[in-house]
């Protein structure tokens, strides 16, 4: 048994040694790997970033009221005197005055330009009362002011601005039918820094959404205040309201788009792969090919077939790891280190601008993938390697 072991070191030690005799196939073969493993990659950072994204956005202490049945505020709606009904709810946080933090609002969608495409795109207005950023975690002015009551006045995400013509602070722009002017920036944890937002009477005149709102946004007070808020609109029959934590509501948004980028992007990859298969596969064919008269030599003095088929399948396991640890070097560069943006559809098919997150269970599922296709693309050269006769092997 000793013996095998060391005829296996030793042949392994000979296919990697030999590698530069190979070097523009080796090459080529680590560069399909990582080409698919890339893309592979490329898409479970975006779903990643989608993800983290929407969990980022929401609170645990805030709860999110929508009409019965709808799963997104675009398709909700909740009457004036609903609004009022909830603002008597108990376990409410309240501020200053003792007014309950609560904010009814609009959603509403409006035409942008994107700065790098100069492409068409829908952004999110958000109509709101002085009362929306103390309902939200994390969600502060940087620059500028909060826009006045009864005002065409807005104040944007810091993404809408680096993203999109036309958002300024003290820019004036079309939206709809009317001229608004950008008052202030927002920075926010998560969906919001894609939002533009304005006066909720001003968004309800002007986009004719009348006295209602399309969700409510309440701070609690604690667990208790929780379930006391959603005992009450429970009891209460003119409340027929859906009551859920701001966590609870975003990742429920988050599973069905992340979802859907991890069924492109693994049969994408996969597609890829099959070429990069087919490159290892001539690799370590030309490997085996090329240490013909060596692989002879060995045999006549005492080697086994095992430790050929060994030192095939680590070379091609080797590659392949290079080819997976190229892919993650580079997405971390471009992804992490340079921070990479896009910008898909969310509710209502507005822009949603977030980052590439290239995570370590990111990269680990591409590293396994890479040694996965390394596997396939040497078993069949390592198999005929470990069978071929030493009169074969000796004649080439």
């Amino acid at each position: 048994m000793g013996s095998l072991f060391r005829q296996i070191r030793a042949a392994i030690a000979l296919n990697i040694l030999s590698i530069p005799q190979r070097l523009w196939l080796s090459v080529a073969t680590v560069g399909s790997i990582a080409l698919a493993v890339g893309v592979l990659m490329a898409f479970l950072s975006l779903a990643e970033g989608f993800r983290s994204m929407l969990q980022g956005t929401g609170s645990d202490t805030v709860a999110i009221l929508l009409r019965d049945g709808a799963t997104v505020e675009l398709n909700s709606g909740i009457s004036r005197d609903q609004v009022r009904l909830v603002e008597a709810a108990p376990g409410l946080a309240v501020d200053a005055a003792g007014d309950p933090l609560l904010s009814g609002e609009v959603y509403v969608t409006v035409d942008a330009k994107k700065r790098n495409s100069g492409a068409s795109a829908n952004l999110s207005l958000r109509g709101v009362t002085p009362a929306a950023l103390q309902v939200r975690d994390g969600v502060r002015v940087v620059d500028g002011r909060m826009v006045a009551p009864g005002s065409n006045e807005l104040i944007v995400g810091r993404r809408v601005s680096d993203q999109f013509v036309g958002f300024d602070l003290g820019r004036e722009l079309v939206l709809g039918n009317s001229v608004w002017r950008v008052v202030g920036i927002f920075a926010a944890e998560g969906v919001f820094e894609s939002e533009v937002w304005a006066d909720l009477d001003t968004v309800r005149n002007l986009f004719n959404r009348g006295s209602g709102v399309q969700s409510v946004r309440a701070r609690f007070n604690g667990a208790d205040g929780l379930a006391a808020l959603q005992a009450y609109v429970e009891a209460e029959p003119r409340l027929n309201l859906d009551v859920q934590t701001e966590a609870e509501f975003y990742a429920d948004q988050s599973s069905g788009t992340v979802t859907l980028i991890s069924y492109f992007g693994w049969p994408l990859a996969i597609c890829l792969a099959i070429g990069a298969l087919a490159g290892a596969i001539n690799a370590m064919n030309s490997s085996v090919e090329s240490r013909a008269r060596e692989t002879a030599t060995l045999r006549a003095i005492g080697f086994r077939g095992v430790p050929a088929f060994f030192g095939v399948m680590v070379e091609a396991l080797f590659l392949a790891f290079l080819g997976g640890l190229l892919a993650t070097l580079c997405g971390y560069l471009v992804f992490n280190v340079a921070g990479w943006s896009v910008s898909t559809l969310g509710e209502g098919f507005t822009q949603v601008v977030f980052d590439f997150t290239l995570t370590p269970a990111v990269a680990l599922t591409g590293l396994v993938a890479a040694l996965v296709i390394g596997l396939l693309g040497g078993l069949a050269p390592a198999v005929r390697a470990a069978r071929l006769p030493i009169l074969q092997l000796g004649a080439r």
